[in-house]
This record gives structure tokens, sequence and C-alpha cells, in this order.
């Protein structure tokens, strides 16, 4: 069966290459040719026909096909639901700021982590991406709207540290000299608290922003809506969240979805500002999505104030997220779901 040639280092490709008789500079050729996004080997047009040919014998070339677009009539965000080889589907966002451009990216179709908010979690688990599939997906985007994407964010479907092999090579192929160029302090990575991994993410000092999915100040509410919480309590999690702070030097970013009635109230706001107190970290206030079937409603706009007003306060850096894409259903999940339904 043939291999996943995009998902190959430049130093495994110039193996390969070697192997079959030819020179490092035409790894060098092909490694570019694939992280530009051609779809086939015949795209690649300083390549021999006959090194094209045995090429296509011993490998493919992962890419993300379009299925379905949307683009809002607000901001300009566009949502993707791209398909692979298999048939099998996943959500992308693009995004565009004053910076630049940032994708949105899955790492997994489907999701196992089952929060009770999240459109993705209901859909069940499929499969992990190959790191080649995570790449296809900034790819894409960027042939489609002629950029060139700056930032990523591993915040689509799926749980980035359940599939952590795959996304730590997908991390070394995206921030490539040679490849896409991505820096790490362009890229950030969400988790809905997978604490061992957040420890062997820490230990390998990558430089990237990491995001946790906290979404409540305490086990009783976090446990309702994240099943995650009851192999990992929120005090674990934190002290996980600790140890990467002090390994990296970067500042947390906890992401909390603010619910009406469920982890909204002043007395959430003053118990997270006690387990946080101290720690490097940001806290990004996220109106919850609605999602048909959780019966979730957003938190009130003067709610959202006070639990703000609650945390700066206390010295604690927050901020409400910007909803990008609200006419499309820009969180991922939703539009792979109403397909499935179709």
């Amino acid at each position: 069966m043939p291999e996943d040639m995009k998902s190959m280092t430049e130093r495994e490709l110039k193996e390969a290459l070697a192997a079959m008789g030819e020179p490092a500079y035409r790894a060098a050729q092909i490694y570019r040719w694939l992280h530009s996004g051609v779809q086939s080997f015949d795209e690649m047009t300083n390549i021999s026909k006959k090194l094209r040919e045995n090429l296509v014998e011993k490998y493919y070339i992962s890419y993300a096909a379009i299925e379905k677009k949307l683009v809002s009539d607000y901001d300009d965000t566009r949502k993707y639901l791209f398909s692979f080889h298999d048939g099998e589907r996943v959500e992308s966002v693009l995004m565009k700021y004053r910076h630049g451009y940032t994708s949105c990216i899955s790492t997994q179709a489907g999701c196992k982590m089952g929060c009770t908010f999240c459109a993705t979690g209901q859909g069940g688990f499929v499969r992990n991406l190959t790191p080649s599939e995570m790449l296809s997906q900034i790819q894409t985007e960027q042939k489609d709207n002629g950029i060139r994407i700056s930032n990523v964010v591993l915040m689509g479907m799926g749980e980035p540290l359940d599939n952590f092999d795959n996304v730590m090579r997908f991390l070394e192929l995206v921030s490539s000299e040679n490849g896409m160029n991505i820096g790490m302090r362009h890229i950030s990575l969400s988790t809905c608290g997978i604490v061992p991994k957040i420890y062997e993410l820490a230990d390998k000092k990558l430089q990237l922003t990491l995001s946790v999915s906290l979404h409540a100040p305490n086990d009783q509410i976090r446990s309702r809506t994240m099943p995650v919480n009851r192999k990992y309590p929120i005090e674990t999690l934190l002290e996980a969240c600790r140890y990467y702070a002090e390994t990296t030097n970067r500042r947390i970013s906890f992401e909390y979805a603010m619910i009406d009635n469920v982890n909204d109230s002043h007395a959430c706001a003053e118990e997270l500002a006690r387990r946080l107190k101290g720690m490097l970290c940001h806290v990004n206030l996220i109106p919850v999505n609605t999602v048909s079937g959780t019966g979730y409603r957003k938190s009130k706009k003067e709610r959202m104030t006070e639990f703000m007003s609650v945390l700066e306060r206390a010295g604690i850096a927050v901020t409400v997220r910007r909803t990008l894409g609200s006419d499309i259903n820009a969180s991922c999940g939703q539009l792979r779901r109403s397909e499935k339904e179709d």
C-alpha cells in the first residue's frame, strides 16, 4: 500500500529518495512541492517523468477536497467542509484579522471527549487525522483564497492531545523552514485537559500557546459539562497548567464558555479568580454557541460584564472573544453534523 509522503519529515524524505538513488537536492525540491499544496506528482514540473512514475507506485499525496464552503456576510469568515481520500469529512474555519489570516483546523474526525455543549462531540469519534491531513486543510484554504495564512489554531474538530504523535509531527512540518514556515508563536493548541499529555507537551518547550478549555470553576459544574473532568479533576488539571507555564514561560489561555445560569454567576467568577490567582494566564470568555439539542443559551451581556469585572479586580487578564462567522455557525462540528443528517 502506498505511503503518505506529505507526512514525512524532510530528513525522512531525503533518506527515502537516497534509497531510490536520487540526490539530496531532489528531496528538497519534492518537499517544497508537497508543502505548496500540490495534489499529484504530475504537478511537480521540475521532476523527471520517470521519477514521478516511481513515486506514484510507492507514495500518495494527501489533500483536502472542498465539499462545501460557507462565507459570512458580516466579516468574510469562511467555513469549509473538507473530505479526504477515504471519504471522511472534517471542518475548518478561515478567519481574517488585522494582523492577517488564521486557520482553525481539525485534528480528528469526530471526538471522544463528549463535552455537552459541543456539536463535534455529539457526532462521535471516527478516526485520527494524519499530519498531512492537518497540513492540507491550511493549504487548500490558501489556494482557494489566494492568500498566505500566518496563524494556525488547533481548535477545530477533535482533541489534539488525544492524537498526540500526529499533532507533534504536524507541528514539526508546519513550522519547517523549507515548508510552510509558520512559527510556533503563531500556533495555538486547544485541549479539554488531558493531563499527562500537558506535561509531555510542556517538556518539549515548543513555545506555542496552550489554550485550555476550562468552562467551570469547580468539579461539580465541570464534570456535568465535560466528562474528561471525572478522570482529571480541576485541581489536577490546574497543577499541570502551572507546570506548563513555569516550564515554557508561556502564558496559558483558559477558554471559558459563558452558559446562562450554569457557570456564569458572581460566585463562579469569584471561585475561578481564587483558583487562577498567581498563575501566568489569561481568561478568554466565550458566549456559548447555540447547538441544537443542548438547551444551552449564552450568558446575558450584563452577566458577562460582571464576570469580567470580578476577574479583573483579582488581577487576572480577561477578554471576551470576538464572535466571527455567527451567521454561518462557524464553530466546528455543526456543518458536518447537518450534512450527515441531510
